[in-house]
């Protein structure tokens, strides 16, 4: 498909880790390849009026059901996919959130088009991490690395740039 057709998107992505150094993700599926899960951090895209920040707060809100504080914009990552036959180029700013407890997320806020696509979540550790793409998808693909790049070095000094597409 040719780059000028594909819709433009700005997304705002939270990494919440637990004191286990274990993160939440969503494990969701384009309808359109519904045999294909993929797990990524609760997010989505900016909305007019909105910056990056305020953009992850509202996403994590909507989608797990509460209020997160956030810390340092840590990776950015641009992906070309569909979704549901749409091509999209998505560029990507993720944000860690670091939470004492890992909890239940409540999907009470969570719309009706999240709601037909997510199917699941949980917290994982890198090596969780690594065992799951034997299976399944993870969005960015090089998380496994990047999470333990994180949980040893801590906080780059610049964002990093994280592995692109998943599903084109």
């Amino acid at each position: 498909m040719d780059e000028v057709d594909r819709i433009q998107r700005t997304c705002s992505r939270i990494l919440a880790i637990s004191q286990a150094g274990r993160v939440l993700l969503l494990r969701g599926h384009d309808p359109a390849r519904p045999q294909f899960a993929i797990w990524h951090a609760p997010g989505g895209g900016v909305e007019p009026g909105e910056n990056a920040e305020q953009a992850a707060i509202r996403e994590f809100f909507e989608e797990i059901g509460m209020t997160i504080s956030l810390g340092a914009h840590v990776w950015n990552r641009t992906s070309r996919f569909s979704y549901d036959g749409i091509p999209f180029e998505q560029y990507e700013r993720y944000f860690v959130a670091h939470v004492e407890a890992e909890f239940e997320p409540s999907f009470v806020n969570m719309g009706d088009d999240e709601r037909s696509w997510v199917t699941g979540h949980g917290w994982f550790d890198v090596a969780a991490l690594v065992d799951i793409q034997t299976r399944d998808l993870l969005a960015p693909p090089d998380l496994p690395q990047r999470l333990a790049e994180l949980l040893r070095d801590g906080v780059p000094a610049e964002p990093v740039e994280v592995g692109g597409e998943v599903l084109p």
